[in-house]
């Protein structure tokens, strides 16, 4: 009986194991290719996920896009723009567990704290030099100045920023292991959201008064 439990208790342990990597991205695949068919959206049918295109219809050009080619337009009030190459903008990449994104920002610009709720994500600087952070569950900041031809990782749904520490444009390339993975900013989900998270909510979160929380959601318009 002692031996049979040693066994079960082995068995146990060894499929703890290989949980984390099972639960760290996306569900495998069950087949070579399932191509998104955007048009499924518009009946009732709804997954987690999409559904595949009919392999007839399925062409090289679902697996193509040029969306990373050109910088984002970087004139706005954080002086950066994240340009998304995910499931929703290549077909192809539905069912592989995987997307990418372009970052560009302006001189000093930054990509205010957000994060990936889905996704682990490894960013590569295509030039310049930018300051970057994350901060773990129990308050650590990561911080350090990742520069041209470097890499660095922010772990999945954790906190983070990046900005560009210099007077001129810099870019970076970020990979994740999602074909979704999701962008949740800190600021606009808590004072853009609708309806609005409670006044008197955000004034006691920030230990600021009501005043300052209404200024504040003033430059953030409804997300929806």
């Amino acid at each position: 009986m002692a031996k049979l439990t040693a066994v079960v208790l082995a068995a146990c342990a060894a499929l703890l194991a290989l949980a984390p990597p099972l639960l760290a991205g996306d569900p495998n695949m069950l087949q070579d290719l399932c191509v998104a068919d955007y048009k499924s959206l518009e009946g009732p049918l709804r997954l987690n996920g999409f559904p595949c295109k009919r392999p007839e219809n399925v062409t090289a050009n679902d697996f193509f896009s040029n969306v990373l080619s050109l910088p984002g337009n970087t004139g706005n009030p954080v002086g950066s723009a994240v340009t998304a190459a995910n499931v929703e903008k290549l077909p192809g990449l539905n069912t592989q567990g995987m997307s990418m994104s372009r970052v560009d920002y302006g001189p000093w610009g930054v990509n205010p704290p957000h994060t990936h709720p889905r996704a682990t994500e490894v960013i590569f600087v295509l030039e310049g030099c930018l300051d970057m952070a994350f901060v773990t569950t129990a308050g650590k900041l990561f911080a350090r100045t990742v520069c041209k031809g470097e890499i660095f990782v922010f772990p999945r749904g954790l906190v983070h920023y990046q900005k560009n520490n210099g007077s001129a444009p810099a870019a970076a390339i970020s990979a994740f292991n999602s074909q979704l993975p999701g962008t949740q900013s800190l600021a606009v989900s808590l004072f853009g959201a609708s309806p609005p998270v409670p006044t008197d909510v955000l004034a006691r979160a920030f230990q600021i008064d009501g005043g300052m929380v209404e200024a504040i959601k003033s430059k953030f318009p409804p997300m929806n």
